[in-house]
């Protein structure tokens, strides 16, 4: 890709991100969350254009929304468990940006682009491997979660603690999974490609 391609795609992937962030900050109390600086959305949109990041720290932003989807999943499960009700969109909307965001989008970069690069410079092929499978696996769990925030589905006890379980494992599976991303490949991938 060339540079023009690649800042503009990045700074599409950054309107998309503001975009998710603003439009889905609402953590299962039906609370938005707010600035602390006090700036509006669109200077932070503008201010956030114009920065210069590379690839590596791009994915890595982009980890910030797996991180809110997993605060959600988090609550949802204490929710399950404590027999607490749910709202009846918050699961499933989460789950969908989990799909179209970070499996699709996010992970298929990563599967694409930066995984290749660390297997042809021989580096760090068995973390690569690891992460491969965990994005299948996370598909998996992600196909359950889909099918078990149904209506009907979040009616059934038996379903319920089903739902638990998937959002468990995703968030025991993904939060070293984001961590070993953002600490041992990201700052690696500088290593093994040119500054351009």
């Amino acid at each position: 890709m060339n540079n023009q391609s690649t800042d503009r795609n990045g700074n599409e992937r950054r309107r998309f991100l503001d975009g998710l962030v603003s439009g889905t900050a609402l953590i299962l109390t039906g609370c938005a969350l707010g600035t602390s600086t006090g700036r509006s959305n669109a200077e932070s949109s503008s201010k956030s254009r114009e920065e210069e990041v590379s690839p590596a720290e791009d994915l890595m932003r982009e980890h910030g929304v797996l991180k809110r989807i997993l605060l959600i999943y988090g609550e949802a499960l204490r929710r399950i468990e404590a027999g607490e009700e749910l709202p009846p969109q918050a699961l499933p909307d989460s789950a969908k940006i989990i799909r179209s965001f970070i499996e699709n989008y996010h992970e298929k970069l990563e599967e694409d682009f930066l995984f290749p690069r660390f297997r042809k410079a021989i580096r760090l092929v068995d973390l690569v491997d690891v992460l491969t499978e965990q994005h299948k696996a996370g598909r998996r769990l992600t196909d359950t979660t889909l099918r078990l925030t149904t209506s009907e589905a979040m009616e059934d006890s038996n379903e319920r603690r089903n739902l638990a379980d998937s959002l468990m494992h995703f968030i025991r599976m993904y939060n070293p999974h984001e961590a070993r991303e953002d600490t041992i490949l990201f700052p690696a991938f500088r290593e093994i490609v040119s500054s351009n």
